[in-house]
């Protein structure tokens, strides 16, 4: 079985509070061990994910801004249509470049009284997120998205209206709305993964876990989805004949059901 995996990070793998993984090392050192890929597919902007995947010790592909652009290291044999060559990688863009997004934002931000990360500096991210100052610089090197707060979110439903005049959407994420194109999203994304891997490696198997609203195309997308509940325990509303609720929030949550569903497949 050629399998593949594919996580939300924030809530899922990383822990809301601290951004720690320490719970899911289990799981995680398991799918080293089996060489078992590992997609991050999140709202994080690619510098940052890029720190992430080091910290992690993982190569794999990953997708990011919610679904707004797919990377591929450009040293791995990858056969892949419809890239161009950006740094070290191979890129996939799905969304609006980040100049479109900030100029709708610019345009609606009196009206709706909205304010994301390209009117924030970094020690405003800091207080907002939790990130350290270096962490919240990354955050905010974004290409494809915008996170925002909304002052009033009974405007959603009218700038919601407007987005889609100017050929995009919105997103709503565990902490901010997210603005970004029209076309993309994380299932999107996760479909197109899954087709460069079985042209690349034959059939697949998809796994995916998410916490998040943002999530649900992504869940959607995969054979078994996981649903990580919030630190207060709730979860997202969200149906799939193949559905696995983990019993708990975070890291742990993530870990403890990943090896549950790898058990179930006789992955362990």
């Amino acid at each position: 079985m050629n399998l593949i995996i594919f996580t939300d990070l924030d809530g899922s793998l990383l822990d809301s509070e601290d951004y720690s993984f320490e719970d899911a090392k289990q799981a995680l050192d398991l799918l080293h061990q089996k060489n078992i890929p590992l997609i991050l597919c999140t709202s994080k902007t690619r510098v940052e994910v890029e720190q992430i995947r080091k910290n992690l010790g993982i190569r794999h592909p990953f997708i990011v801004e919610n679904g707004g652009g797919i990377f591929f290291e450009s040293d791995q044999d990858f056969k892949i249509e419809g890239a161009r060559k950006t740094g070290d990688f191979f890129v996939i863009q799905l969304g609006e470049s980040y100049s479109v997004i900030r100029s709708f934002v610019e345009k609606n931000k009196t009206r709706f009284s909205i304010e994301g990360f390209g009117d924030w500096p970094v020690g405003r991210i800091c207080e907002l997120t939790g990130l350290s100052r270096e962490e919240a610089a990354l955050a905010r090197e974004r290409e494809f998205t915008e996170p925002f707060l909304l002052k009033n979110e009974n405007d959603l439903p009218a700038l919601e209206k407007e987005a889609n005049r100017a050929n995009l959407k919105i997103a709503q994420g565990g902490r901010f709305f997210h603005l970004i194109g029209k076309e993309q999203d994380k299932g999107r994304a996760v479909e197109m993964v899954k087709r460069i891997y079985k042209k690349n490696s034959g059939n697949i198997f998809s796994i995916g876990l998410g916490d998040s609203g943002n999530d649900r195309s992504m869940l959607q997308a995969v054979d078994i989805p996981v649903l990580i509940p919030h630190p207060e325990g709730n979860f997202i509303s969200f149906t799939h004949p193949q559905l696995v609720k983990a019993r708990y929030p975070g890291s742990k949550g993530w870990n403890e059901a990943l090896l549950r569903v790898l058990n179930g497949l006789n992955i362990i």
